[in-house]
């Protein structure tokens, strides 16, 4: 889910995937570019060939809920091939290269190639169903139960003897209180508080979980 996962959707057949980004023009994007700007009329759909981007969605104030983060092989833009404004912004997480393929060429590879309009649709409502949940998660949840939340979806199998996870990614606090929908300031302050409760442990920037975090804090 978004508030958990690096990848937001698992891992699949890549092969139409692989052959719609052999039609499409490449481009390369530098870390923070933004690639599509939430409520713009769109018509292309970006699949990512090296890097990855970020998906997500703001307020008036400029506060980020980040909706999912996309790798090789994923891809976004898709949901405004309707004709629809674009449901949220895209930017470049870090130095990123795309393949851009308009509605026509996409629409004309699900001509030759019917099957993938089901392999479409099913991440269409996968996608449908994780917004529901992050949304269930910001309303419903505390900014502690969501961090919980995140650093389990996040840890790794344990890496040693005493059962200590580690994160699979570096993530600043900055970037944590992005996926959370809080300040930065509160993530650090929550997260200090694990550290000196023995629950956590930083260790070469990554955080690691070394016993389970409690339910309530």
């Amino acid at each position: 889910m978004p508030l958990a996962s690096a990848s937001t959707f698992p891992s699949q057949n890549t092969q139409h995937i692989e052959a719609l980004a052999a039609q499409g023009i490449h481009r390369r994007y530098r870390r923070g570019a933004l690639l599509i700007q939430e409520g713009e009329t769109g018509d292309t759909l970006y699949i990512v060939l090296q890097g990855r981007l970020r998906a997500y969605v703001a307020d008036a104030s400029g506060r980020e809920l980040t909706l999912g983060l996309y790798g090789p092989l994923e891809y976004v833009g898709e949901m405004s091939l309707d004709g629809g404004p674009r449901s949220a912004n895209v930017e470049a997480a870090e130095a990123s290269t795309c393949s851009v393929v308009t509605r026509d060429r996409l629409l004309a590879y699900i001509a030759e190639h019917p099957e993938f309009a089901f392999e479409l649709m099913a991440r269409l409502i996968r996608r449908a169903r994780l917004a529901t949940e992050s949304a269930r998660s910001v309303a419903l949840i505390d900014v502690y139960g969501r961090l919980v939340k995140l650093l389990n979806g996040w840890a790794l199998e344990p890496q040693e003897e005493d059962g200590a996870r580690p994160l699979r990614e570096r993530l600043t606090h900055q970037q944590m209180a992005q996926h959370l929908a809080c300040s930065r300031e509160m993530v650090s302050r929550l997260l200090k508080d694990l550290e000196n409760g023995g629950y956590i442990a930083v260790r070469e920037r990554r955080i690691w979980l070394l016993k389970n975090l409690p339910a309530r804090w």
